[in-house]
């Protein structure tokens, strides 16, 4: 990998070069990415766990320059080492879900229920590899960033970034909820992301953007949560647009119920599912590719530091690249408002 010294941002990127092409080690960066490829029990579409190979491939083709940002890249942004073991364990966890998924998660024998439990022991190997990567991370004073996988990956992220920023609040961009106590038979499912981080640490503040697909239950967890969980319900920020309110107006109000340390979870399915197709569970509506830059940008903007993110559920489609080429763009802009955001 060449010298930053010698690095022209105006070339095509090299071969052998890291991702968006740059030539930094975890050791030169500020910011470090970290790869989980996993999708256990994704349970409509597979193939989260290709998501960040895809992103990688496709971050070579990203330009560098942005007018806002400027040469943000320039404090450096590389890819953690892919894990052996994330990749072992998602595939037994996979074989071993795919039973339990085509029978509606209904348990019908002391074998199902083996199953379950142990992929939800292959889950939670997972969530201690994310939390114990992520700190090792943060004790170099990085700035970490991960890169999924279906959305369970979050949660060891959340768990170590909470130690060190505990008044931290996340912002969860996505189409769903992910508030079910568990999905389909499993503890650590992809749908129960957010309920595992209210039920296993002591964070204050959830804030929902984009959501538009949810159950009873959910609804009534955020109802009874003294509003410790805040949802901006697509529905609502439809009639507020459609009633004369600006997206400007509307961030701020989003912006206002954050604290001032802000953790993004950004599922891609919360964007226009034109945008990703192929996620695992794309869901008609939406943001827009820049409404959602835009909020990032405006929560910057207030004053509020973002101090990590993730990107999940991005999965490469068969026929075309789509998505893995708006995910790596999508990364690339949270990665440079996260390091812009550390001057507040």
């Amino acid at each position: 990998m060449q010298n930053m010294k010698d690095f022209d941002p105006n070339k095509a990127s090299t071969k052998n070069s890291g991702i968006f092409g740059l030539p930094h080690s975890d050791n030169e960066a500020k910011l470090v990415l970290i790869p989980i490829s996993w999708d256990a029990t994704t349970s409509y579409k597979n193939g989260t766990s290709n998501g960040p190979e895809a992103l990688f491939k496709a971050s070579k083709y990203v330009e560098l320059f942005d007018m806002t940002l400027l040469d943000f890249f320039e404090f450096g942004i590389a890819l953690d080492e892919q894990s052996h073991n994330i990749s072992k364990w998602n595939k037994k966890a996979r074989k071993r879900a795919i039973p339990i998924i085509e029978k509606g998660g209904v348990l019908l024998s002391n074998r199902d229920r083996t199953l379950v439990n142990e992929v939800d022991d292959l889950c939670s190997n997972m969530n201690s590899y994310v939390s114990e990567r992520v700190t090792h991370q943060l004790d170099k004073n990085k700035i970490v960033g991960i890169v999924g996988g279906d959305h369970s990956v979050s949660l060891g992220a959340i768990k170590s970034l909470l130690k060190k920023f505990p008044n931290l609040g996340v912002l969860q961009i996505d189409a769903h909820c992910d508030l079910r106590e568990a999905f389909e038979g499993f503890k650590y499912s992809h749908a129960s992301i957010m309920f595992n981080v209210i039920e296993e640490t002591d964070l204050k503040k959830l804030v929902q953007v984009g959501i538009r697909d949810y159950c009873p239950e959910e609804c009534n967890r955020i109802e009874n949560s003294s509003e410790r969980i805040e949802t901006f319900f697509e529905e609502n920020i439809i009639d507020k647009k459609y009633s004369g309110k600006n997206w400007n107006a509307i961030c701020k109000e989003i912006i206002s119920t954050l604290p001032d340390e802000v953790y993004v979870s950004f599922d891609i399915d919360g964007l226009d599912p034109s945008l990703c197709p192929n996620t695992g569970t794309p869901v008609p509506g939406g943001l827009l590719y820049q409404e959602a830059l835009y909020l990032i940008k405006e929560i910057v903007k207030s004053g509020k530091k973002i101090i990590g993110f993730d990107l999940v559920e991005v999965a490469p489609g068969k026929n075309g690249d789509l998505d893995a080429n708006v995910g790596a763009h999508l990364l690339y802009k949270l990665s440079g408002w996260c390091l812009k955001s550390q001057e507040n």
